[in-house]
């Protein structure tokens, strides 16, 4: 095992002597806690793998047992998830076409070389220092997405990864022979063996960060973006501005997809093809809306914008969308706040009670009651 130290601060590992269910085990910290450490980022969820132990003595440690096609372990205090050293082979197509190997036999090594990119195969032994067989500090310094193996043409997943990866690393270039590499798994056809979910998966992540147009400009340059979002038209330029105001506005994960989406011909398809969220789907349809109506002038167009967006009964949603609106064009916000205000000031049960047994009048008298409220 060759263990390196690297020259930025290293991230910290819990005492194992402290912590019964570990103690005695030969436990790493892997992945994207030990990158972003070395990063000096913030550390999201540790990730951990077990060298040499079996399933039936993780269970006898009170770790509970969740993985599917392999064994995927919860901490029985921390809920951290530690997963048994593992190999893999390619059994079949797609990303699910793996047959995994976790026999007490699969050492470190051996479980880092499955790994996608060489900045997230590092990991941390219980002395703090690093096991980095593959360079990953080396590429960290110099700013690198690099590939693993030739076994990053395997899986699909890798290639969103990639993508992902490149939009939260922005500052990191990818190495000629991975972009290669990204751009085989689309002409061997196994980024169409994608599922929508998990696609979902990936962009929404890629979505949240600072720079997620790079996210789409790699999916554009290995050919996959029209293979994975069938239909959303990206404009390098101005898709990627948009998204940058909404990272700096914080807008929410549904306005920076509607945003994403806007300039495509029917940007709910593009989200029910991969299976977004219902409030993805509402924003990806109203966006465009709100954008094509906003500049209208008169009480008669805004009454018709807010009722075709549902604001009275969704004004919080309604404001959200304006505001991903001005990523696109100058709007008066405060105007609209106040019309929304106006029209929810407006006493419906009241108006009700003035012409009883007419549903008609009713109606007539609401809509002229919500124009005047517009108007004033």
């Amino acid at each position: 095992m060759n263990a390196s130290n690297g020259t930025r601060p290293e991230p910290a590992l819990a005492a194992q002597d402290s912590d019964p269910a570990i103690a005695g085990l030969d436990v790493y910290i892997v992945g994207g806690a030990v990158r972003d450490a070395l990063l000096g980022q913030p550390a999201g969820d540790r990730d951990w793998v077990v060298v040499g132990a079996t399933p039936e003595q993780m269970s006898a440690r009170g770790f509970i047992p969740v993985g599917g096609d392999f064994p995927v372990f919860l901490h029985p205090r921390t809920k951290e998830e530690y997963a048994l050293a593992r190999t893999e082979r390619k059994s079949g197509r797609g990303y699910k076409g793996f047959t995994f190997y976790t026999g007490t036999d699969v050492t470190l090594e051996d479980d880092l070389q499955r790994r996608d990119l060489t900045v997230n195969a590092i990991a941390q032994a219980p002395d703090g220092s690093l096991v980095d067989p593959l360079g990953g500090q080396a590429d960290l310094q110099q700013r690198i997405l690099r590939h693993v193996g030739q076994a990053f043409v395997e899986d699909p997943v890798r290639l969103l990864r990639l993508a992902r990866f490149a939009a939260r690393f922005h500052e990191f270039s990818i190495a000629p022979e991975t972009l290669a590499l990204a751009k085989q798994l689309v002409s061997d056809g196994e980024v169409d063996a994608l599922v929508p979910e998990r696609v979902w998966r990936e962009v929404a992540k890629g979505l949240m960060v600072q720079q997620a147009g790079r996210m789409f400009q790699v999916l554009a340059e290995t050919g996959a973006l029209a293979r994975v979002l069938p239909g959303l038209t990206f404009n390098d330029v101005i898709s990627s501005a948009e998204l940058m105001c909404a990272a700096r506005s914080n807008l929410s994960l549904a306005s920076r997809f509607a945003l994403v989406c806007r300039l495509s011909d029917d940007p709910q398809s593009v989200a029910r093809h991969v299976k977004a969220p219902s409030e993805c789907q509402d924003y990806a349809r109203l966006l465009p809306v709100i954008l094509d109506q906003v500049d209208a002038n008169g009480a008669s167009a805004w009454l018709a914008l807010l009722e075709r967006c549902d604001a009275l009964r969704k004004p919080d949603r309604f404001l959200v969308l304006i505001s991903a609106a001005q990523c696109v064009k100058d709007i008066d916000t405060q105007a609209w706040q106040a019309r929304v205000q106006a029209l929810r000031s407006i006493d419906g049960g009241a108006i009700a009670r003035a012409t009883p047994g007419r549903p008609d009048r009713i109606k007539a008298a609401l809509y002229e009651a919500r124009l005047a409220a517009l108007e004033r």
